[in-house]
């Protein structure tokens, strides 16, 4: 996770989980053992940021760690209806703009099971600290949710009860997007769009085995950015010049057999907001900004690299020609590639 950046609740306040790497040991493919930190090989402490399994094996890692007390966070749960789609949705829009609490975050999602016997949102709510403030999730729970089970507990316990949407012995697909935060003009459309096309596609796949198939809205707050940057660098480098959304795509099945109709659908997931995004922005609806992906959440066929800035593709390039000239791990390791 740390090689692919590692985004969690609390990136707002620490970046992302490789932000706070202090030195990483590193086998090289001539055998050599080297560390890599600010001061030592210091460009591929950046490169190992964000840059996979490119570069070496890491066999230890020094990390920054943090007190950690109790925490309130569980689920919200809504039944869908295309009233609650523009009201969650706008709601997810305006946290990403207007929460200035660093402690605060949430994950917007739509679950969708075979056959629509489900067909709901499910919101993950995490404040850090044992009570959320009075106002701080009220554009949520305003809307009228069946079901909500946050309440104070360790964090262990939010992460233990958070893995109840992970199910045993299924297959699992996963794709992502980055995305602009629309303005508040255009948010209705612009993720009405999105989420038409995400239901547009799932409705292709709602007949195959045990399909649950879901998209999550996650802020990407420029804070977020903010906090990478004060502590290290890293090859994402994201800029503090806007808002964004970090869209997941997920699918769970039961046959692998399924797997090549599926991985159309994800593909056409993924394609069809990043068009989108770029005919909104050539109507001026969203800003033209810098949109990363995010590793740990990316398709296998995502072009990763493609998507960072040039400086920091050519940095990976160059580091792995220093550190593993003849090609060891371009070769005899899949991922993607700088």
């Amino acid at each position: 996770m740390l090689l692919g950046a590692g985004l969690s609740y609390t990136s707002a306040q620490r970046g992302w989980g490789a932000s706070s790497i202090i030195a990483f040991e590193v086998v090289l493919a001539d055998g050599s053992i080297v560390t890599a930190s600010e001061t030592q090989n210091a460009d591929l402490w950046e490169a190992l940021k964000g840059g996979g399994n490119n570069f070496g094996i890491v066999t230890s890692y020094i990390v920054q760690t943090y007190p950690q007390g109790d925490v309130w966070g569980g689920n919200l749960a809504f039944i869908r209806t295309p009233s609650t789609d523009e009201k969650l949705l706008q709601a997810v829009r305006d946290f990403t703009e207007y929460n200035k609490d660093d402690k605060a975050a949430i994950i917007v999602t739509a679950e969708r099971a075979q056959v629509n016997l489900v067909d709901s949102w499910i919101i993950f709510l995490f404040y850090d600290g044992p009570e959320a403030p009075a106002g701080t999730f009220d554009n949520f729970t305003s809307i009228g949710p069946i079901l909500n089970t946050a309440r104070r507990r360790t964090y262990a316990d939010l992460m233990k009860w958070s893995n109840w949407v992970v199910l045993p012995g299924v297959n699992v697909q996963i794709g992502t997007e980055t995305i602009p935060a629309p303005s508040k003009e255009h948010a209705a459309e612009v993720l009405g769009s999105i989420h038409a096309h995400w239901r547009n596609q799932t409705d292709k796949v709602l007949l195959i085995p045990g399909i649950v198939a879901s998209i999550a809205y996650q802020p990407f707050p420029r804070r977020i950015c903010e906090a990478a940057r004060q502590r290290s660098p890293d090859l994402l480098d994201c800029d503090a010049d806007a808002d964004r959304m970090i869209l997941e795509f997920n699918a769970m099945f039961l046959s692998p057999l399924d797997y090549a109709k599926m991985e159309g659908v994800m593909q056409a997931e993924y394609e069809g907001v990043r068009q989108r995004v770029l005919d909104f922005q050539a109507q001026g609806k969203l800003p033209d900004v810098h949109l990363p992906l995010i590793m740990n959440y990316g398709f296998y066929k995502q072009d990763y690299y493609g998507r960072l800035k040039p400086e920091k593709r050519a940095l990976a390039r160059s580091v792995a020609q220093r550190v593993d000239p003849n090609g060891l791990f371009k070769t005899r390791t899949g991922g993607w590639k700088p």
